[in-house]
């Protein structure tokens, strides 16, 4: 997933012309230039990871890069002990002493993912860490100093779970004084074009095959898709459809039939940006079932860019059944 964010274009790229996207890789840029610690927010699937990445082959370090996702890790002595390291004997089971993932990072990049799953001791500990730079191995006394540059990531709201006791206000507020938001790939579809045919390129390249020419309504259908999985979504779906690849010409089927399944799975109300109680009400008089459904096919078609083929698809109705209605509304017209 990538960008290239114009000025520069290290091999973990991100592709993206989309201004937010650009505001924001210029945050984490100054951010990791001033090394100040970073958090990074976005649904899954909008590349926290790759930003890290990225930050890593920008930034001039001269240790390595150690992740660690708290969600695979967080009981109450493995993620301190695989974090900070441990001396022999700090808990059942540690025979001998272990550096931990941080002592790795040194001159380098650490990276914590989802930590909105830290445990209450572990919140305490990341915080005595992003005060001081300061930890304490398990099973010592003294504290030890880490000079690597800390990114911390979250697909889910720290301010609901702070609202619900489970996350600490004074961590939350920390983390925010260095924070950037990945858009997600629905309020990028500036980027579906440059984002797919890098996926072309990238699918053909890891299948050895040769590139398929992708017919011209396919960015219009995926513009009218809402990526609940955002990039890493696309991916996949280029992907399989360069797997599946037989002819010249792509064929549009694999991106219909997994967007018929993704829609199949979601509930209707959760692709509509509105009010669940009020859905009508920026409507000072209730419009007209036949007034509705013109507004309907209306937006269809500006969305499709006029293929009536996509159109339909949205309505889920027939395209020849579409293309009555619209003669149907030519006529009235005249």
């Amino acid at each position: 997933m990538s960008s290239i964010s114009k000025d520069t274009a290290p091999s973990n790229i991100i592709i993206t012309q989309n201004e937010a996207m650009l505001s924001v890789i210029e945050d984490v840029k100054s951010a990791a230039a001033a090394r100040k610690p970073l958090f990074i927010t976005g649904e899954s699937g909008t590349g926290k990871e790759l930003m890290v990445d990225y930050i890593y082959e920008i930034g001039g370090f001269r240790g390595g890069l150690a992740k660690i996702n708290v969600m695979d890790l967080n009981d109450e002595d493995l993620f301190p002990a695989t974090l900070f390291g441990y001396t022999r004997g700090a808990f059942a089971r540690s025979e001998e002493s272990h550096g931990g993932l941080i002592e790795k990072a040194s001159g380098g990049v650490l990276f914590l993912d989802e930590i909105s799953a830290l445990n209450p001791a572990s919140q305490i500990r990341i915080y005595k860490l992003l005060q001081s730079g300061e930890y304490i191995p398990l099973g010592k006394d003294k504290p030890s100093h880490t000079d690597a540059y800390i990114v911390f990531a979250s697909s889910a709201d720290l301010w609901v779970l702070q609202r619900s006791g489970r996350f600490r206000r004074d961590l939350n507020l920390k983390l925010r004084e260095h924070h950037v938001h990945l858009p997600p790939l629905r309020d990028r579809i500036d980027d579906i074009p440059l984002l797919t045919d890098y996926f072309f390129e990238e699918s053909a390249r890891i299948l050895e095959k040769k590139r398929p020419t992708p017919p011209k309504e396919l960015y219009t259908l995926l513009k009218t898709y809402s990526f609940p999985g955002n990039v890493s979504e696309l991916r996949r779906m280029v992907f399989e459809a360069v797997r599946e690849h037989k002819s010249k010409i792509l064929s549009l089927d694999v991106f219909k039939a997994h967007m018929s399944r993704k829609k199949a799975e979601k509930p209707y109300r959760e692709e509509l940006d509105v009010d669940d109680d009020a859905p009508f009400k920026s409507f000072r008089k209730l419009p007209t079932i036949k007034k509705v459904t013109h507004m309907l096919v209306e937006e269809a078609m500006r969305r499709s860019g006029g293929n009536q083929s996509i159109a339909a698809r949205m309505l889920g109705i027939s395209q020849p059944a579409l293309s009555k209605r619209l003669k149907n509304a030519a006529k009235k017209r005249k």
